[in-house]
């Protein structure tokens, strides 16, 4: 493991995890607001629904995935694969969920099967990703803001039925307007909506400023070049399943998103994966992503604690001050 205490490792014995987590939920949540993330190695887990009493004893109820992003199958209730992209493809820093109008504080990830090689789930504490971006960019996007569009269609990315898990356009409707995005129809059944968010957020608990935002993940050229000019080839800039621009619609400069990119890495830490590791995430305090890798690998994810923010503007006050 590199990267000093990011994230925190608890050993178990073989000592039943939500037994650990029951009588030990104060001490938990006191390392996890200090580190960032534990991971919990050693412990037995009874699988998936091991998870799931872990969730509900750190945290309640597990949520389910809505105006989702990526691919993903239920493995039970609220139990979910991890994103199902191609192994040969990194999955870039991020936080969970951060372009929605509210959000998990608490992720959980399971290992069932690590990869062979590889297949890691790097972190970056994102206080220091915040304060390893220049000032002047930082000013810009809180000035500006971010822009997040994002296209529906049966040719690539997600259909709004799955994103959304519903049949119903008029729900779709409801859901755009109660969480401050635009929605546009297209053709037969296409659709195209339109959202801006903050860049930088309050820590809940700690009151430091976060870089918490899809806005590098989610832009095009993070995919690389040769898949960036596949995808506009084919769909043009309009089309692309997910794009970023300032809040304003300006062009975000490559030279941002590249130094964007460069600060994530710099904080980057990672570990590899054993048989049975649980690693719980303040979705507020640390972005994660995902190593390429070869052979099989199968984590089950879960999600808990929604932080309300465009919703409900008395929390947000309290998370700004």
């Amino acid at each position: 493991m590199t990267g000093g205490d990011l994230p925190l490792e608890v050993h178990g014995d073989g000592e039943d995890l939500v037994e650990y987590l029951q009588r030990e939920r104060t001490t938990t949540r006191r390392r996890l607001n200090a580190h960032g993330a534990v991971l919990f190695r050693g412990f037995r887990m009874a699988g998936v629904d091991g998870l799931d009493g872990a969730v509900r004893a750190l945290s309640g109820a597990p949520l389910p995935y809505s105006e989702r992003s990526s691919p993903r199958r239920v493995i039970k209730g609220q139990i979910y694969t991890s994103t199902e992209y191609p192994a040969s493809e990194e999955i870039f820093l991020h936080n969970e969920n951060s372009y929605q109008a509210t959000w998990p504080l608490v992720l959980y990830f399971y290992c069932i099967q690590p990869a062979q090689t590889h297949g890691a789930t790097p972190l970056a504490d994102i206080h220091r990703v915040h304060e390893a971006i220049d000032p002047a960019v930082r000013e810009e996007f809180v000035r500006r803001r971010w822009m997040v569009v994002r296209n529906y269609s049966h040719e690539v990315g997600l259909r709004w039925r799955e994103a959304f898990n519903t049949d119903d356009r008029r729900e779709v409707e409801r859901h755009c307007r109660r969480h401050g995005i635009q929605a546009q129809w297209h053709g037969a059944d296409g659709l195209c909506t339109t959202a801006v968010r903050d860049a930088v957020h309050r820590h809940p608990v700690t009151s430091l400023p976060v870089w918490f935002n899809h806005a590098t993940v989610f832009h095009v050229s993070t995919l690389g070049k040769a898949v960036m000019d596949g995808l506009l080839e084919m769909f043009g800039e309009a089309g692309l399943p997910n794009n970023t621009y300032f809040g304003d619609g300006g062009t975000i400069p490559d030279h941002v998103l590249d130094h964007l990119r460069a600060c994530y890495r710099g904080e980057s830490v990672r570990f590899d994966y054993q048989r049975g590791d649980v690693l719980v995430v303040d979705n507020m305090r640390a972005a994660h992503g995902r190593e390429p890798f070869t052979g099989p690998r199968t984590v089950a994810v879960a999600m808990a604690e929604p932080y309300p923010s465009d919703l409900h503007p008395e929390a947000d006050a309290v998370a700004a001050h």
